[in-house]
C-alpha cells in the first residue's frame, strides 16, 4: 500500500506502478453543472475504481467487468498511475532533482451512451511505465444524465463540463502526483476523441492541455443542434412517460430505461448516430461536419495545440458485427445507405473492386469507415496544417490474422495499453500472435511518450512526419511500420 498526503487529504493506493482509484474531483446535482471538490474528510482508500456513469448494456467492447460495475450518479471520480510521487521538498524547490513528468489523460469513448475510464481495458501501467507519464483516467456523466438539452430541466453538455472539472482538478493537484500541471496530453477514443475537438471549441477549456491525440474519432458526426437536440429530449420524456418537470423526480434506472428504449426507438440500419451528445449551434452543419472540422482545427492552430489523428483501416466492423439488427443484411437496406451516405446506390461497385471476395455488409463498413471516419480525419489534419498548426495521421492496419473483426475500431487501443487478457472478450484480439502484439504495442507506445516528452511524435528508428499535402504522409502501424505516402489515396478517391 503507497500513502499520499495531498492538500485535499490522504490517499491510499496501490504498490508496483502506483495507482489511486476512485478520486473524487467533482460532485454534481442530477442535471446541473459540476461542483469542484475542496476537500474529503479524514483519509480515503484509494485502492479500488469507484462507481461508473449510469448507463445501459454496451454493444461494442462490452466485458465482464463493465457489466458488473457498480453504476451511480456519484461517478465524477479519476485514477492516476504514477512512476514516482514527489516528496514535500520536491514540490517547494526551485530547481529539484525531482523532475515532475508528461501528464497523459485518458478519455473513454462508447458513443457518448457508455464506457468508463475506470475499465480494466485501459490498464494504465504498462503505458505508465514504458512512457515515464502520470496516466490520469477520468468518468463523467454519459447519455441523458450527461448531455440531455431541455431548457429549463437540462442546459446539455454537463459531460462536456465534467471533463473541464476534471482538467481543472488536475491543473491544481496533478504536481502532488509527479505531473506536470503545464505539460497535459489529452488521448481520446470515439466519442472521447469527439468530446476532445468539441473542447477545443470552448473558451473554457484554454490552457487546461497542450496537445491532443484522437483515435477514432467519428469527426463526420457534428454536434446537435438545439433544435435536433430539443426534438429528442421530448422523445425522450415520452419514453420515459413523463413530463419535463417529472424527469428529475424519476430514478437511475427509470432514467436508463427510458434512454435504452430511445435509443431502440431511434436506432438505424447501419447507423451510429448519438441520440445524446454535445448541443452547439456554432457547430452543426445542415449536411457535414465542415463547420465542426474547421472550428476544432482553427482553436488547435491558435492555441498552439498539436494533434495526433488515427483511425484503423476497418473502424465499422466490430461495430457492424456486433449489430444484430444487420443479420442478415439486406442486399436492397444496404443499397439504401449507400444511396444515402453516397448519392448514388452503385458506389458500392468502387468499394467491392477494393476489397477482393469482399461480402456486401464487409462494403458497407468500408463506406462507413470512410465517411465517419477516415475521410473526415485527413480534412481535419489538412485544416490544421492550413490554419498554421501541426498534426500528424496514422492508419493502423494490423489484426491478428484471420479475425473476423479485422482492424477494427478499438484494436489500436488494445495496443496502445497492451492488455490483452482483458481485450480476450471483445473478440478483436482473437488469434492474436504476442510477439505482433507486444511489437506493434510498443512502437504506438514510444511515439505518444515522444509526443507527451517532446511535442513530435518521432520515435527512435520510427520516424513519423507530419501530414502535408499532396504527399500526405502517413504512419502505418502493421508488421511492417512506417510513413507511407497517402495510403488511404485520399489525392484520388476524395475526387471520385
Amino acid at each position: 500500500m503507497t500513502i499520499i498526503r495531498t492538500s485535499l487529504g490522504t490517499l491510499r493506493g496501490t504498490t508496483g506502478v502506483t495507482q489511486f482509484h476512485g478520486i473524487p474531483y467533482a460532485t454534481a446535482d442530477r442535471f446541473r453543472p459540476p461542483i469542484p471538490i475542496t476537500a474529503w474528510p479524514g483519509g480515503r482508500d484509494a485502492r479500488r475504481e469507484g462507481p461508473i456513469a449510469p448507463q445501459p448494456p454496451a454493444r461494442h467492447l462490452a466485458t465482464h467487468h463493465m457489466a458488473s460495475a457498480a453504476q451511480e450518479e456519484t461517478c465524477l471520480t479519476l485514477s492516476i498511475a504514477t512512476p514516482a510521487i514527489p516528496s514535500p521538498s520536491d514540490l517547494k524547490s526551485v530547481a529539484p532533482e525531482f523532475l515532475p513528468r508528461p501528464v497523459v489523460v485518458f478519455i473513454h469513448g462508447g458513443g457518448y451512451d457508455t464506457g468508463a475510464g475506470s475499465c480494466t481495458l485501459y490498464d494504465p501501467a504498462l503505458l505508465c511505465s514504458e512512457c515515464d507519464v502520470v496516466v490520469v483516467r477520468l468518468n463523467y456523466r454519459l447519455g441523458a444524465l450527461g448531455f440531455l438539452y431541455l431548457p429549463g430541466v437540462a442546459d446539455g453538455n454537463m459531460g462536456l463540463l465534467d471533463i473541464i472539472a476534471a482538467l481543472r482538478w488536475l491543473r491544481s493537484h496533478v504536481a502532488e502526483f509527479g505531473g506536470d500541471a503545464a505539460n497535459i496530453t489529452l488521448v481520446g477514443h470515439e466519442a472521447g476523441a469527439h468530446a476532445i475537438l468539441c473542447l477545443l471549441t470552448m473558451w473554457d477549456s484554454q490552457g487546461l492541455f497542450q496537445r491532443a491525440f484522437l483515435a477514432s474519432c467519428p469527426i463526420g458526426i457534428p454536434p446537435q443542434s438545439r433544435d435536433i437536440a430539443s426534438r429528442i429530449a421530448s422523445q425522450f420524456c415520452a419514453a420515459a412517460g413523463v413530463d419535463a418537470i417529472r424527469l428529475a423526480n424519476l430514478s437511475t434506472p427509470q432514467i436508463i430505461a427510458a434512454q435504452a428504449k430511445l435509443g431502440r426507438d431511434l436506432r438505424r440500419f447501419a447507423d451510429i448516430a448519438m441520440p445524446f451528445m454535445p448541443v452547439f449551434d456554432a457547430l452543426h452543419g445542415h449536411t457535414d461536419a465542415t463547420l465542426f472540422t474547421h472550428a476544432a482545427a482553427q482553436a488547435a492552430a491558435a492555441r498552439g495545440i498539436r494533434v495526433i489523428i488515427g483511425t484503423t483501416r476497418e473502424e465499422m466492423h466490430g461495430i457492424l458485427a456486433a449489430d444484430s439488427t444487420l443479420m442478415p443484411p439486406s442486399p436492397l437496406a444496404i443499397g439504401n445507405r449507400f444511396s444515402e451516405i453516397t448519392g448514388s446506390a452503385d458506389t458500392i461497385t468502387l468499394y467491392r473492386h477494393r476489397r477482393a471476395g469482399g461480402e456486401d455488409c464487409d462494403l458497407l463498413g468500408d463506406l462507413m469507415t470512410d465517411h465517419l471516419f477516415l475521410f473526415p480525419a485527413l480534412a481535419l489534419a489538412e485544416a490544421i496544417t492550413n490554419a498554421g498548426g501541426q498534426a500528424w495521421v496514422y492508419q493502423f492496419d494490423w489484426s491478428p490474422r484471420g479475425s473476423h473483426l479485422r482492424a477494427c475500431q478499438g484494436i489500436d487501443l488494445a495496443c496502445l495499453f497492451g492488455t490483452a487478457s482483458a481485450w480476450a472478450e471483445t473478440r478483436v484480439l482473437d488469434n492474436v500472435v504476442p510477439t505482433e502484439f507486444s511489437s506493434i504495442g510498443s512502437a504506438l507506445r514510444a511515439a505518444l511518450g515522444e509526443f507527451a516528452h517532446t511535442d513530435d511524435p518521432d520515435a527512435p528508428g520510427l520516424p513519423w512526419p507530419p501530414y502535408r499535402l499532396p504527399i500526405r504522409l502517413t504512419m502505418r502501424f502493421d508488421t511492417a511500420m512506417g510513413p507511407i505516402g497517402d495510403p488511404a489515396g485520399a489525392n484520388w478517391r476524395l475526387a471520385e
